[in-house]
């Protein structure tokens, strides 16, 4: 058993709560940018700090006058945008909080969180979101408000509450205290039933307090970002809250389609995504460079991009060679893609999955540190993350201030302190489930460094323990193989099994990209290019590798192209983009079962379907 724990380095108060950020914000900065929104011709207008608490207050007032009481919860459905913060802070104003609900969320989903959490009032941002819980509104009587963002509603709410009093607000806004719930968020459902997670005014407040001084460099005054993963998910709503604590200017662009332009005309100073934006990203650029014949210059430059962060990380001295290299592929390589991104960013934030070191490395060398963070719901986001000064490409860093970390003798990661929830809603069972005195156990596995830094290597529940006894980490296999431009998904499996094997889907986006480059019909479907000759090789050729990382007991002996593609709508992806095995296993039984009707006759035997 190994442990790592930092001490917080600022005081808590046990009286603060969320409201108290903005407060403490608007009285040190009132006049400086916290919010850019969108003008609608590629521009942006900014909100300064005294302009949000404004127009906050106006919209508490509004949820008072409309009835709204203290401790009362509202479902919200909506995108990532500027009104997500602005009805967050309003609802704690009007003494109230808030049940976030993935935009994508089904009826079914709706009627659970809406049923379980006991939320009174809703608010849904479009038609469609009205029209999915109106199938199940006769099954929720208690939810008696419902507003639509798209109608202007929160307009009319917030021109609602001229006669309710400023002393109104500031008594609403001062009742909650640290311990009392900050907000219910409920996981996404990847090992079963969602549970609501009960994140304190304390969590909040202590996490950013302190994470505000642990990431000062990347918080800097004049720094900015802009926000494109759901807010409905802890990773974006602390950073949301954490930017109104440190000043940080907020921008949101949610259609991803839209992001380059955004990119370059916001030019924010960090970003915050997960590892699929990165491995996009770079594989965009290679195959943009690839349909421009420059595929080969390409390589070498993310080659030599490689190696120059990996000399500097390890403390060694640049060869001239390869400096002279470095130096002519940032001019020609490099400087465009720092471009596109537009231009000023200088670190990225990246968490709910591992990033690779290949990765890491290349955009190291681009300029951009991004820093890999570790946390779930259960710990309010972050409870490691690389700061700019103590960085290790490869882990997911120290713990934060005010964080302990555990590793069990089995490998479990454990976590204690100011950011660890206040158990699950109505469940008390599965809350004395996850816990051992203070500690809370998060199901993944990893280990500590000898400097403190966590390196995560699997999920407790997800180990596979082959016939042979072998135990196996899908993570190890699925997380490289699915940093190939083509592929989408990857679920490995051997539970059970005689060896290893795994089901593979296609990225629809690049595979039409790939098939032009390599002299394919680019207007190829998913079923077709399943069992193209070319695609399978292509694929096996990313599976060798990742086989390459590990023992042949390890190895993927066989896989399968699906015609089809894995996606939330489908059914087999949580919000935040992880696979739900369980599901997955059970919808292909019979596509995996033909993977083990005989003995594969050589590793990396495939099939397609």
């Amino acid at each position: 058993m190994s442990e790592y724990f930092v001490p917080a380095v600022v005081p808590a108060d046990p009286n603060a709560n969320a409201t108290d950020l903005l407060i403490d914000r608007v009285a040190a900065t009132p006049h400086a940018p916290l919010f850019s929104v969108p003008t609608g011709d590629g521009g942006w207008s900014d909100v300064t700090a005294a302009e949000f608490l404004a127009q906050v207050t106006a919209l508490a007032k509004g949820f008072v006058a409309a009835g709204i009481e203290p401790g009362q919860k509202i479902g919200f459905i909506c995108k990532t945008r500027y009104e997500w913060t602005l009805v967050d802070f309003a609802a704690w104003f009007a003494g109230a909080l808030l049940v976030p609900i993935y935009e994508t969320s089904s009826p079914t989903q709706i009627r659970y969180n809406l049923t379980d959490s006991g939320a009174t009032a809703l608010i849904v941002e479009t038609a469609d979101h009205f029209a999915r819980f109106d199938e199940i509104a006769s099954e929720l009587p208690q939810v008696s408000l419902v507003w639509q963002v798209d109608l202007g509603d929160l307009d009319k709410l917030a021109g609602s509450g001229g006669a309710v009093s400023d002393a109104e607000i500031e008594r609403r806004r001062s009742l909650a205290k640290g311990a009392d719930m900050a907000t219910l968020i409920y996981t996404s459902g990847s090992t079963g039933q969602p549970k609501g997670c009960i994140i304190t005014h304390s969590n909040l407040v202590e996490l950013t307090r302190n994470a505000q001084v642990a990431m000062k460099e990347v918080l800097a005054p004049g720094s900015s970002t802009l926000l494109f993963i759901t807010t409905a998910h802890i990773f974006a709503r602390f950073i949301s809250i954490l930017a109104v604590q440190s000043g940080v200017r907020v921008g949101h662009q949610a259609d991803t389609k839209q992001l380059l332009p955004s990119l370059a005309t916001f030019k924010p100073t960090f970003l915050l995504a997960v590892p699929r934006v990165f491995e996009k990203v770079y594989n965009g650029a290679e195959q943009k460079a690839e349909a421009g014949g420059k595929g080969k210059i390409f390589r070498k430059a993310a080659h030599v991009a490689i190696e120059h962060s990996r000399i500097l990380e390890e403390g060694g001295t640049i060869p001239l060679g390869l400096k002279l290299q470095f130096a002519l592929f940032d001019r020609l390589v490099y400087s465009k893609l720092r471009a596109a991104m537009g231009g000023n960013i200088k670190y990225a934030v990246s968490g709910s999955a591992p990033l690779g070191p290949r990765l890491g490395h290349f955009f190291h060398s681009l300029g951009i540190k991004i820093l890999e963070g570790y946390g779930l719901t259960e710990t309010t986001a972050p409870a490691t993350v690389n700061l700019v000064n103590k960085f290790k490409i490869g882990t997911t860093g120290p713990a934060l201030p005010g964080v302990g970390i555990r590793i069990a003798d089995d490998g479990e990661i454990w976590v204690k302190g100011i950011n660890v929830f206040g158990g699950y809603w109505n469940n008390p069972q599965a809350t004395a489930e996850v816990f051992d005195g203070d500690w809370f156990k998060t199901g993944d596995i990893g280990q500590l460094d000898d400097d403190g830094y966590l390196i995560i290597t699997g999920r407790k529940k997800e180990i596979i323990v082959t016939a042979a006894g072998k135990n196996v980490s899908p993570a190890a296999l699925e997380d490289p193989i699915r940093s190939h431009p083509l592929v989408g998904q990857v679920v490995v499996i051997g539970d059970q099994r005689p060896f290893i094997s795994a089901l593979i889907t296609l990225d629809p986006e690049m595979l039409p990209v790939w098939l032009n480059n390599n002299g394919e019909a680019p207007d190829q479907s998913l079923a077709e290019a399943a069992v193209n000759p070319k695609v399978i090789d292509e694929i096996q050729k990313a599976v060798d590798e990742a086989n390459d990382r590990v023992s042949r007991a390890e190895s993927i002996r066989k896989f399968t192209v699906l015609a089809t593609d894995l996606t939330e709508a489908s059914g087999h992806l949580t919000p935040k983009m992880s696979i739900k095995r369980d599901v997955i296993l059970q919808d292909f039984a019979t596509v995996i079962d033909g993977m083990y009707v005989s003995q594969p006759a050589t590793e990396g035997h495939s099939l397609s379907h």
